[in-house]
């Protein structure tokens, strides 16, 4: 792993909710911003978000094909794309995407480390599941 000048990550927590004390929107800082930055990138599909048009994954498209290590596959490589082209805070350990046949879904793990931290893997894990 690469080593870096420290630094220290915020993000506006999207709830938009009043901070007690500031009275300023609350904020999300270092492993809690960059989780919820990673979860919202690979949920994002293709065009979705306005002047960015190649923001975001094509994953939605695959949670409609067979449930099996294939297509748990292709998303895998989807995710890491995802992560490398688009969240630059991150050094990218490992994917690991499972189905999980009775509920029709997959179970996602990423494994990072943060840029400019000396600290252990960080990681973030979420079901994906096919909605309309």
């Amino acid at each position: 792993m690469p080593q870096a000048i420290s630094k220290s990550f915020k993000d506006i927590s999207l709830a938009f909710q009043r901070h007690p004390i500031t009275n300023d929107v609350t904020v999300l800082t270092n492993t809690t911003a960059i989780n919820r930055s990673i979860r919202n990138l690979v949920l994002t599909n293709l065009g979705e978000r306005f002047f960015e048009p190649i923001l975001g994954s094509r994953i939605s498209g695959s949670l409609f094909e067979l449930l099996d290590m294939g297509s748990a596959s292709v998303i895998q490589s989807e995710i890491e794309n995802t992560i490398r082209n688009y969240e630059p805070r991150v050094y990218l350990n490992t994917v690991e995407v499972t189905p999980v046949y009775d509920n029709n879904a997959y179970n996602v793990l990423i494994s990072y480390y943060i840029v400019g931290q000396p600290n252990s893997p960080q990681s973030v894990d979420f079901l994906l599941q096919a909605t309309r």
